[in-house]
């Protein structure tokens, strides 16, 4: 009998985690019980009753394991840890707050049977705000035109992955990992599943503008070289037309030394103009710099506080 586990990440999701697993045994006792199921929650530090819940289920079903992070290391790396230390023949990563349906699961694991390495949970449809959908999609749709690697549109890390692909991960020397990206550049034999996102079903997303800036920007930064290609070719452009005006307000100056007066406010637009320039892409290298810097520091992706009901082999 195959495994497959079902990673959950979690953070202050006290409201749905009694959900989600109900939801998640539910589907597997219906559509895949010729499967072995385990359940792992991975709680990126919740300051609710989560974890508390987690433990009671981790108590009365064997099949229920955990890992507790000590601090909240971030949605990215949480994943990533906990998508390299599950085990089973399979993987498949589902979000407490059901969005994403549970009950999808069984077309993942359909198109695993048939081949398929990584099996991707696309977004065609999406109950969420609308205005946040968009701005979901203009995204997607950004990051696939300026990055080396075919990223998928509307993928959101809902999805099956292989024991083959897990053990992908579990090579990367990465502390600051962009799963979107690891699949769209090391995910062979891959396939897509079209499903409608869900509304929330409990409690109030972590997720806010400074948390999505900042996934964007490891998005942009970990696979993207067009900015920086930007700000060399916009700086080259800058650096001419200004020598080029330079030396016409030369000229006419000296041809017209009497009447030619250039003034204040076209000093004052060009070196406005060119100091903004300036801030944004210097904020741009920042960003890039910054990502660097934390790679190169060569902390762990997270630190585990707790496991609870990991079998001898899984540790």
């Amino acid at each position: 009998m195959k495994t497959i586990t079902v990673l959950v990440p979690t953070y202050n999701e006290e409201k749905n985690i009694p959900l989600i697993y109900e939801r998640l045994r539910k589907v597997f006792a219906e559509s895949l019980g010729n499967y072995e199921c385990r359940i792992l929650f991975v709680d990126n530090s919740s300051t609710d009753s989560s974890q508390d819940l987690i433990r009671d289920l981790c108590r009365n079903d064997e099949s229920v394991c955990a890992i507790f992070n000590v601090k909240n290391f971030g949605f990215a790396r949480s994943q990533f840890n906990g998508l390299r230390e599950a085990e089973g023949d399979a993987v498949v990563m589902v979000y407490a707050d059901m969005q994403d349906p549970p009950e999808v699961i069984p077309r993942l694991v359909a198109e695993w049977e048939k081949g398929a390495k990584v099996v991707c949970g696309v977004k065609r449809k999406s109950r969420e705000n609308p205005l946040m959908f968009l701005i979901r999609r203009a995204y997607y749709r950004l990051i696939k035109r300026i990055t080396e690697v075919d990223h998928i549109d509307q993928f959101n890390g809902f999805g099956l992955y292989d024991r083959s692909f897990i053990e992908i991960l579990r090579k990367l020397d990465d502390n600051l990992p962009y799963l979107r990206g690891i699949v769209a550049e090391f995910g062979a034999d891959r396939k897509e599943v079209p499903y409608e996102q869900d509304i929330r079903r409990g409690g109030k997303s972590s997720f806010h503008f400074l948390s999505l800036y900042d996934f964007a920007m490891l998005g942009i930064t970990s696979y993207s070289k067009v900015i920086m290609h930007l700000c060399t070719i916009i700086g080259a452009f800058a650096s001419f037309a200004s020598i080029a005006v330079a030396v016409w307000t030369l000229i006419v100056k000296l041809v017209h030394w009497e009447t030619f007066a250039i003034g204040a406010a076209a000093t004052q637009v060009g070196v406005f103009f060119l100091g903004s320039m300036q801030l944004f892409f210097i904020g741009f290298v920042g960003e890039y710099i910054a990502n660097i810097n934390i790679r190169t520091m060569r902390h762990p992706v997270v630190i585990e506080k707790e496991r609870i009901n990991f079998r001898e082999k899984d540790r």
